[in-house]
């Protein structure tokens, strides 16, 4: 059997860079990207369960265990013998760092960070611009009001409230060596200097002018959201007004941990 190839992860908060990276990532062809959220993460959980609880619990030792999970990736991503660099997608990687840290010991899980108010803005214009709101990113209960739709986005249950607790766990625990934390703005203001110094992948000479999506349609209409994954061809930031009433901006402002990067500083973080 060949060596397992080299692992990285792409995990952290919503609306924030990941599938504009995994965009880029796959004009590299020493590296390979799952895109969007793929279903490794949820497999591997699945397939662990049922290790740890049961009638089959027994069967597995720790080598055979990390085995088993390590070939899960192997498997869903395999392309011949070409031995390229894997960068799987998954908020859940976050809630996972003791189970990397076992079975792919030299991988890193890049975060993508972004100021709460622009996520949160981001999202509600997603679910708005569609006139009947049958977005399932909040439920049909909840949909009624902007602050209906802010309230379950930021609940433990919603797609922002879920990752930013994953990701403050993973911040503060005994694993936060494995996390790199990049800052949405500074990938799109610079990208090169993102992509070719900080995040230490294999170089390639990316063009940040011509950026193709992956076809995600039929992913972003199971979810009724149309767009969802949808990007700008061309990797610029863009000033914008802020749709969330003041009130809405002032709370989601409080309580931070990642600094938005000064004139001059690095948007990107490596904890160790």
């Amino acid at each position: 059997m060949s060596p397992s190839p080299d692992v990285h992860f792409i995990s952290g908060l919503p609306r924030s860079g990941s599938t504009l990276l995994s965009a880029l990532l796959s004009q590299n062809p020493a590296l390979v990207t799952s895109g969007r959220s793929s279903p490794v993460a949820p497999m591997i959980l699945r397939v662990s369960s049922l290790m740890a609880e049961g009638e089959y619990a027994g069967d597995f030792d720790a080598r055979k265990r990390d085995r088993v999970l390590r070939q899960i990736l192997d498997s869903y991503y395999a392309s011949g013998n070409e031995r390229r660099v894997i960068i799987d997608t998954h908020r859940d990687w976050c809630a996972r760092l003791g189970l990397i840290d076992t079975i792919f010991p030299a991988a890193k899980v890049i975060c993508w960070v972004r100021d709460p108010i622009w996520i949160m803005d981001s999202l509600e214009r997603l679910i708005v611009r569609d006139p009947i709101l049958s977005s399932h990113l909040v439920p049909i209960g909840k949909r009624a009001t902007q602050h209906d739709r802010l309230d379950h986005l930021l609940s433990a249950d919603g797609v922002f409230g879920y990752a930013w607790r994953v990701l403050i766990e993973a911040f503060h625990g005994p694993f936060a060596n494995r996390l790199i934390l990049v800052d949405y703005d500074y990938l799109a203001r610079y990208p090169k200097a993102t992509l070719t110094r900080e995040l230490g992948l294999p170089a390639h000479d990316y063009d940040f002018a011509h950026v193709e999506s992956h076809d995600h349609t039929a992913f972003d209409q199971a979810l009724s959201t149309p767009g969802l994954h949808q990007l700008r061809p061309k990797v610029s930031f863009e000033e914008r007004r802020c749709i969330l009433p003041p009130a809405v901006q002032e709370t989601l402002a409080g309580g931070m941990f990642w600094r938005r990067p000064q004139a001059g500083e690095s948007g990107v973080r490596i904890l160790a």
